[in-house]
């Protein structure tokens, strides 16, 4: 006597459920939550830019900025071409208070994709810049 109901779901699925679960708990502000949800998939697949960039919103949500600073930058050194990576990049450094490397990434998020919050971050990063020097 076999139950479909009761087998245990494949492991694509099982990571895919996991992911999307995370997803959703990111974007309702839980995101400790949502590392818990993706910790078996940062230890099965470290190197899957989705990945690393889901836990680097949670992790920036939860301000563990460093471990956002480190997903991001590993989005980037496997996809260099994400511009949102950048653009997110940016908003932990800003944050971290290293102000110049922040307008470095974030000029380079807009550069490859020139939509207004991008550029509205870089304004915000150069008056803050400009206040730090007076």
């Amino acid at each position: 006597m076999t139950d479909a109901a009761a087998a245990p779901e494949p492991d694509g699925e099982s990571r895919f459920r996991r992911f999307r679960n995370a997803e959703h708990l990111v974007a309702r502000r839980r995101p400790l939550d949502a590392l818990k949800e993706l910790e078996p998939l940062l230890a099965d697949e470290p190197d899957k830019p989705s990945v690393q960039l889901l836990a680097g919103r949670a992790y920036f949500h939860s301000a563990q900025l460093r471990r956002a600073e480190s997903a991001f930058t590993r989005v980037l050194e496997l996809d260099p071409t994400d511009h949102y990576a950048r653009f997110v990049l940016g908003r932990t450094l800003q944050r971290l208070g290293r102000l110049a490397e922040a307008l470095a990434q974030l000029r380079m998020a807009s550069a490859m994709n020139p939509v207004p919050e991008y550029l509205e971050a870089i304004s915000e990063v150069r008056a803050r810049i400009t206040l730090s020097d007076r």
